[in-house]
């Protein structure tokens, strides 16, 4: 697998030597690919999420962080939150991704305006219900949150099939979140963040990365393209006016005054992820939260020694060793990282 940079420019006086730091170690490790000329006074490296980007020298935050904010908040009462911190949010699945980014921006409990300074600091792109994803850290992974109201129901994925990572050249997201980064971006980490939040109580939690759940883009796009082209010929033959979508298709002036559209869009699903790994997690219902977070050995191993160290000495959370089918391949194992934690 290659050894891919990202150079962000920061002013700091130790930026060079930072960078000469990594170099020289990567080049140890065999990673021939980085050209040193890249790093200068005025850029230091970013690999993924090994990059310090604020004052007094602390990590950028992550999924690990995450994680360990949920275990000591110890709150999965999702009313009770919004009634403490946030204003005027009512929907539960717009508590649960606040919720979310609360977790990832350390921000818990936090008024609701200094959580948008929180906010603004840890994310590059906040979404939309429309378009995925829902959020993504600056220089870093991207999250969909996805509440469910059982444990185990299908999750709707709506028109967007399943994402291994998050392209810059999907069709789908918005030009805001292609260009959400300082510095061109071709493709991010992605994690799906999957709540079962009936009634507003947090049962279940699983953050899972897409490259443990979904193929490779090109899987769906071999399904999307070509039933997207026989809609168009159906179109062009039916004399419709067409109308430029992602989606299956779209019919302009259908009626006689002009003013009706339709829309032809493919409905996308993806087993729960507790079904697809339920040799490896079960859910206690006596439990007042059963959280999973699974992930790629070598994407773990990427993540702040200190944030591992931290998560791994925790007597509340359990981190081990296993393998995974690989998605492109069922006969191919892959090794993982399974994260638990379940509050009694």
């Amino acid at each position: 697998m290659g050894f891919k940079l990202e150079i962000s420019t920061h002013p700091m006086e130790k930026a060079e030597s930072i960078a000469e730091t990594f170099f020289q170690n990567s080049i140890k490790r065999g990673h021939r690919r980085i050209d040193k000329r890249n790093f200068n006074k005025e850029s230091i490296i970013n690999f993924k999420l090994l990059n310090k980007l604020s004052k007094g020298g602390k990590m950028a935050t992550n999924i690990l962080r995450a994680i360990l904010n949920i275990t000591s908040f110890k709150n999965n009462n999702l009313k009770s939150y919004a009634s403490a911190y946030l204003n005027r949010i009512n929907a539960v699945g717009e508590q649960l991704e606040f919720y979310i980014k609360d977790a990832i921006a350390s921000s818990f409990k936090l008024t609701q305006a200094q959580k948008q300074a929180a906010y603004s600091k840890v994310f590059c792109y906040l979404g939309n219900q429309n378009n995925p994803p829902d959020m993504i850290i600056k220089n870093s992974d991207a999250f969909e949150v996805k509440k469910i109201e059982s444990p185990f129901a299908v999750l709707a994925l709506n028109s967007s099939p399943p994402k291994d990572k998050l392209r810059a050249e999907d069709l789908r997201i918005t030009d805001a979140c292609r260009k959400c980064e300082p510095l061109a971006w071709k493709e991010k980490d992605l994690f799906y963040v999957v709540g079962n939040a009936k009634g507003g109580i947090v049962n279940s939690l699983f953050f899972i990365q897409g490259a443990c759940y979904a193929a490779d883009h090109k899987v769906y796009d071999k399904v999307h393209e070509p039933i997207k082209k026989e809609v168009d010929s159906v179109l062009d033959a039916l004399g419709l006016e067409k109308g430029e979508t992602a989606e299956l298709g779209k019919v302009r002036k259908v009626d006689p005054l002009g003013i009706t559209e339709l829309r032809i869009r493919g409905m996308w699903s993806i087993e729960n992820p507790l079904s697809v790994f339920e040799d490896l997690c079960s859910i206690e219902e006596n439990n007042k939260l059963n959280l999973f977070a699974l992930m790629r050995k070598e994407k773990y191993l990427l993540f702040p020694k200190e944030d591992i160290k931290e998560l791994e000495i925790s007597k509340d959370i359990s981190v081990k060793d296993v393998k995974i089918c690989d998605p492109n391949n069922p006969a191919k194992l892959v090794e993982a990282k399974l994260i638990t934690y379940k509050q009694k």
